[in-house]
């Protein structure tokens, strides 16, 4: 997978940075900053293009995801983190993931297939990724959800379905609610730099 990789001051962390439907592996770059300017950053762009728009998987339309792909370029991400980890020399089980929108969907995926495959996951306007299958065990592992009550991509029922999901695997869930549609705000990144300190630093 395309990605940069930025060793930072405490090597402790790595953010995973995961962004939205026709962004790059630079976008979240800034909000990485603001969450943790001392942890590694590893930042990835999806393998998928839509009407030449980079995703991490494909859709079948607005808000339907192509579940077939999905499985798939989840293992692809996941299968990718164990290989980064290795080159790059930092610790598998402490990576937090920072994903907005499709980056979300795809992080909130890994947490659906696979048990703890992240320390954390700061989701940013994320839907529900399948409704199909019991979740894995996801004990302790903090999440925070970000979500616009008047988010036209994003309805609130699939951010409150989210958070009992992934609530009913044992995860601990932060739900932080904006105003702003499904823009990503300087109060919503705030936000979760203060549930960041709280949880993980």
């Amino acid at each position: 997978m395309k990605h940069i990789f930025i060793e930072g001051k405490d090597s402790q962390n790595t953010l995973l940075l995961l962004h939205g439907t026709g962004g790059t592996e630079r976008d979240l770059l800034p909000i990485a900053e603001m969450i943790d300017p001392e942890a590694n950053i590893l930042a990835v762009r999806g393998n998928i293009l839509e009407n030449g728009m980079p995703r991490f998987f494909k859709r079948l339309s607005e808000g339907v995801f192509d579940q077939a792909d999905l499985i798939k370029q989840t293992k692809t991400l996941n299968t990718f983190l164990n290989e980064a980890s290795v080159q790059y020399q930092f610790d598998r089980q402490n990576i937090v993931a920072v994903g907005y929108s499709n980056g979300a969907n795809i992080a909130a995926s890994l947490l659906f297939h696979y048990s703890k495959p992240l320390r954390a996951a700061i989701l940013h306007h994320p839907m529900v990724p399948r409704r199909d299958i019991k979740l894995p065990d996801q004990t302790g592992l903090p999440v925070f959800i970000g979500a616009g009550k008047n988010d036209p991509l994003c309805p609130q029922r699939e951010s409150v379905e989210l958070a009992h999901l992934l609530l009913g695997s044992g995860a601990k869930v932060s739900l932080h609610w904006e105003m702003n549609g499904h823009q990503l705000s300087r109060t919503e990144i705030m936000a979760a730099h203060e549930w960041y300190q709280t949880h993980i630093k």
